[in-house]
């Protein structure tokens, strides 16, 4: 009777009981610990992502080096997937799988030929790319699920596999890739974007990760992927805080999106500030609107002009990704935004002229 007493005691015991459910926990966890299972499938578990030492050739320049600086080609809103027709746009832009194919290799071929143009040898270390989010086109509205050249998941490896080579062909060229990577609200599978776990409800997450694993063995290649909607990083001197932008609420009319940037930097600058995590410049997606000001950097689109801002009137932009150098001593200097195709030829316009 005793044994079966103490027996039941311990049993019962709190501090038992509390380390049973403790170990029930962590087994729930485990089972369904989705990020965690995917990461093992993929890979990258070990690569720690989402925490990643800067490689040495952004953090330090060496003593004597004749390089320009380095380079970055920001590349988001690149809305894999989705159709733009010609004659609902009055004939200025389409795209379709096969033309952003094309734009996303003229993007990266042009971002290395406007980089020899401003030093020949290319001597640079290496490339910063980051990849802003809204990479797919995504099912978030209607009008999209019924105009989509593919669904999401096909979008996907299809994007999977351009992307691999546009990244190989840029380590190839300059030595090496450094690649920080955030979400966009384009890409996420949930009825509205969420705050917790934004990034796991993100398509663009899971290509970030397949992109990493496949690249894990070459070491010429370095991705960032935080588990938060901002990923920090420095070149040289210059801190860079990269973001979708999706957060920035409101435009206006006529000054556009530059309002609610302006407001969003200065929240963010401040609430960084806070905790210690300053940053110089603030790089944003989202508004496929190409803009550099001294202390940020919104990229452009490849998608282009759509129907979407024929509808509401927006002012025409062609294509455009932006580049840019940062120098290990003025920080952010030639800023060369790189056309996603070639513009079509304008016909001559002749001089007004006053007869003799």
């Amino acid at each position: 009777m005793a044994k079966t007493l103490s027996e039941f005691r311990a049993k019962h015991d709190p501090l038992t009981i509390i380390s049973r459910l403790e170990s029930e926990l962590r087994a729930a966890n485990e089972k369904l610990g989705l990020e965690s299972t995917i990461k093992d499938l993929l890979g990258t578990t070990v690569l720690r992502l989402d925490h990643v030492k800067p490689p040495a050739w952004i953090a330090s320049a060496p003593k004597k080096s004749a390089s320009p600086g380095v380079p970055t080609l920001f590349l988001s809103d690149l809305h894999w997937g989705e159709v733009v027709r010609s004659e609902q746009v009055n004939g200025v832009n389409r795209y379709n799988l096969e033309i952003a194919r094309k734009r996303l290799r003229h993007t990266v071929e042009t971002a290395a030929d406007l980089l020899r143009i401003l030093d020949k040898d290319m001597r640079y270390p290496g490339i910063v790319v980051p990849l802003g989010g809204d990479m797919v086109s995504g099912n978030i509205h209607d009008e999209l699920r019924a105009t989509n050249e593919v669904n999401i998941m096909p979008a996907v490896l299809d994007l999977f596999e351009a992307l691999i080579g546009a990244i190989g062909f840029l380590a190839d060229t300059f030595g090496h890739v450094f690649l920080p990577c955030v979400s966009g609200n384009h890409g996420r599978d949930t009825l509205k974007t969420w705050a917790k776990d934004r990034n796991h409800t993100s398509f663009d997450w899971i290509l970030y990760q397949f992109l990493a694993r496949h690249f894990a063995a070459d070491k010429r290649i370095v991705f960032h992927i935080p588990a938060g909607s901002d990923a920090l990083y420095r070149v040289y001197g210059t801190r860079y805080n990269l973001t979708h932008g999706d957060q920035f609420k409101a435009g206006d009319s006529i000054i556009g999106p530059i309002g609610p940037l302006m407001r969003g930097n200065q929240k963010k600058t401040a609430r960084n500030q806070a905790v210690g995590q300053d940053y110089d410049v603030m790089l944003a997606g989202h508004w496929h609107q190409y803009i550099h000001l001294a202390r940020m950097i919104v990229n452009g689109s490849l998608k282009g002009y759509d129907e979407y801002a024929a509808a509401g009137n927006f002012g025409f932009e062609p294509p455009t990704q932006a580049l840019w150098i940062t120098h290990p001593r003025f920080g952010v200097t030639y800023r060369m935004p790189v056309y996603c195709e070639t513009p079509p030829q304008r016909a001559a316009t002749e001089w007004v002229s006053v007869p003799s």
